[in-house]
């Protein structure tokens, strides 16, 4: 019996790279894949629908379904997560000593519907007390002139936000333009001044441990999606597709805990998995809904404050019905 051929275009993961290989398949699915920066996976997903299956940015998806946009559909498999604490960039020598230093300041994003952003501006409002409207928000590549937001945005009434497409926030910020930048991309200072730019938090992944203890969000950054008319002729793939990725990111958890060889050029990466294991239960990057309500009714809840979504979401909301429950025997 003849396979369904999927294209899939996806950023190159250990723990998705099995399925890849074919060393893990997808029953009844044959997979053609394309290996690629996130940022030209999500300009083409976004115009285009090129292919199948693709990575997708967490917030221009849930912006895109906000607004009634149903071309594509997703799935609870999440290759991407990070704790964006880490994000926060101030000049070495500028007044930003503190997120409550942030109010009343200049601070730059990539773009107000990027996912890192939404997460930062979520927890400066939540947990710091820095409302958006504390802030002056400028919109720009982080590097690069000329970025531009990909998706609409409704912003809240009183919010502040210019773009800045003739310079960089890097630029912008070793200038004293604007006093902090919030980024996944960090900023890239020219030879000379990379001292110029450091982190706001030195010990960032402890406030990340704090925050994720306190909270229960273990924020993602990416799913994986589908063009609703593959999905539609074949309902069967989203089940199939999901086993699939998460036996290939068991098998990559599975060489990180192997003590016998190194799997990764980096020591005690046994050390680090039981560390996670601890922390963050038997599973430290689980798929599903249910294992991630917390931090997708968090994100969405952020979104839509924002003005990110343009109304009210929840995680089931997010997903076909056939992802709602996990099947047990």
């Amino acid at each position: 019996m003849s396979k369904l051929t999927l294209s899939l275009a996806v950023n190159d993961y250990d723990h998705v790279r099995d399925l890849l290989s074919g060393r893990v398949a997808a029953e009844g699915i044959e997979l053609v894949p394309s290996v690629l920066p996130v940022e030209e996976i999500f300009y083409r997903t976004t115009h285009f629908q090129e292919w199948d299956l693709s990575e997708m940015s967490l917030a221009k998806y849930t912006a895109l379904r906000s607004q009634g946009d149903d071309r594509l559909i997703g799935l609870p498999v999440f290759p991407s997560r990070v704790f964006r604490l880490s994000s926060l960039y101030v000049r070495s020598d500028g007044s930003v000593r503190s997120p409550a230093d942030l109010r009343g300041k200049r601070v730059g994003v990539p773009e107000w519907a990027q996912t890192a952003a939404v997460y930062s501006r979520g927890w400066l409002a939540h947990e710091q007390g820095v409302a958006l409207e504390d802030v002056e928000w400028v919109q720009g590549g982080v590097n690069q002139a000329g970025r531009r937001e990909k998706v609409d945005v409704q912003l809240p009434a009183g919010v502040r936000y210019r773009p800045s497409p003739e310079r960089s926030l890097t630029a912008l910020l070793l200038d004293g333009e604007i006093d902090a930048i919030l980024s996944a991309r960090p900023p890239a200072p020219p030879p000379g001044r990379q001292g110029e730019v450091v982190r706001l938090f030195k010990d960032f992944a402890a406030e990340e441990r704090a925050y994720f203890g306190k909270t229960g969000i273990f924020p993602i950054m990416h799913l994986i999606v589908m063009r609703r008319e593959a999905f539609a002729a074949n309902r069967w793939i989203a089940g199939n597709l999901l086993k699939a990725f998460s036996q290939a990111k068991d098998a990559s958890i599975a060489r990180l805990d192997d003590i016998t060889c190194s799997h990764f050029p980096l020591p005690w990466m046994s050390e680090h998995a039981a560390s996670a294991r601890a922390m963050f239960g038997a599973d430290p990057w689980p798929y599903g809904i249910a294992a991630n309500r917390t931090t997708l009714d968090a994100f969405l809840r952020f979104a839509f404050e924002q003005g990110v979504c343009h109304r009210p979401m929840q995680a089931d909301d997010l997903f076909p019905a056939e992802m709602h429950a996990a099947v047990r025997v």
